[in-house]
């Protein structure tokens, strides 16, 4: 058997620390200067009655929404076809390879398809157009190239005027993606106002969200209710709640009578000052001889954000509020913890 060649030692390069680079405060500024100039253009140049014909053909839409594009071109479609989905309207991305093999399926004679594109001359799109339409789908072709070959196959073209990109050979898309989506997220905006959503609407959309939690929850589906409640009656010794007081994680005392209205609140806070107020005499004081009488209180169907609204609301912020019915009668209690962890 052959032996191994013995190993090789290379000397080590020398090592060299890299040179830090930076960018000037001037530049970044001539850069964002410029951008939004070249945003400026745009807006100054754009043509509403293409645009609001655009706007009212996605309106009137029988069908889906479909929007297309290639590299850049196609995030910027993609977003917006999920912002109108966040919208509650009907709208897909195509990606106009997977289209050509077998996805064309999912269009019909009452669909839309958008084509989203800065030169017009994008091949995929090109040739997904004659598929497109055997299928009897509307075309519209967003352009920023004035007479481009994929506004003269579509139904309807929007130019979307463009000055330059911001890229000093003028090529990298960030200026041309960036009107497709100002452009695209406007229109968006004014299809939600011609539809009348409402905020219920949209956030039922958007259920787990912070957005949709806010307009969706309410107290009685994040309060702690029942057993869970730190409980007490206004006879009951301070010193024989104290295991009470501190087990239930809420920092407080819900003082009740024996019909379980509520009477007054006692907080960890009210044991410190009581006990430096009192010292050994907080062994015969009562809860209530020291609890809060006018505690602020919210209702079940309150919406959840109001109930933290009201616990930072002046004079100073508190951590919990009791639920009350139109009886007083308690049902549970709300807690700033208990909000946050919900994602409000």
């Amino acid at each position: 058997m052959g032996s191994l060649p013995p190993p090789l030692y290379l000397p080590s390069p020398p090592s060299t620390k890299p040179q830090q680079q930076h960018i000037s405060q001037t530049t970044l500024h001539n850069l964002f200067k410029s951008q939004q100039d070249h945003l400026n253009y745009f807006f100054q140049n754009l043509d509403l009655s293409q645009t609001l014909s655009f706007t009212e053909t996605l309106l009137n839409s029988r069908g889906t929404i479909f929007f297309s594009g290639v590299g850049k071109s196609g995030f910027v479609a993609n977003k917006i076809s999920q912002t109108l989905v966040s919208l509650g309207i009907r709208s897909s991305f195509l990606s106009p390879l997977d289209a050509l093999h077998g996805d064309i399926g999912a269009l019909s004679s009452a669909d839309v398809l958008v084509l989203f594109s800065k030169s017009g001359s994008t091949e995929e799109l090109l040739r997904l157009v004659p598929c497109a339409r055997a299928k009897g789908v509307y075309l519209i072709a967003v352009t920023s190239v004035p007479n481009n070959a994929l506004a003269s196959v579509c139904d309807m073209n929007v130019h979307l005027p463009l000055e330059r990109e911001l890229c000093p050979f003028d090529l990298a898309p960030v200026t041309s993606t960036a009107i497709q989506m100002v452009f695209g997220d406007t229109v968006a905006i004014a299809l939600m106002g011609a539809r009348n959503l409402t905020k219920e609407q949209y956030a039922a959309n958007h259920p787990a969200g912070r957005i949709g939690k806010s307009l969706i929850f309410k107290v009685k589906d994040v309060m702690k209710k029942q057993d869970e409640l730190p409980v007490c009656k206004e006879g009951d010794l301070i010193m024989d709640q104290l295991v009470e007081l501190t087990s239930k994680g809420c920092g407080c005392l819900l003082v009740v009578d024996d019909e379980y209205r509520l009477l007054g609140t006692f907080t960890d806070g009210d044991l410190r000052r009581t006990l430096k107020a009192s010292g050994e005499a907080i062994f015969k004081l009562t809860v209530g001889e020291m609890c809060n009488r006018k505690p602020r209180t919210i209702g079940p169907d309150s919406m959840a954000v109001e109930a933290m609204q009201k616990m930072e609301a002046p004079p100073s912020p508190v951590q919990f509020l009791p639920v009350i019915d139109h009886q007083n009668i308690l049902i549970g209690i709300v807690t700033l913890h208990g909000l946050v962890s919900a994602g409000l």
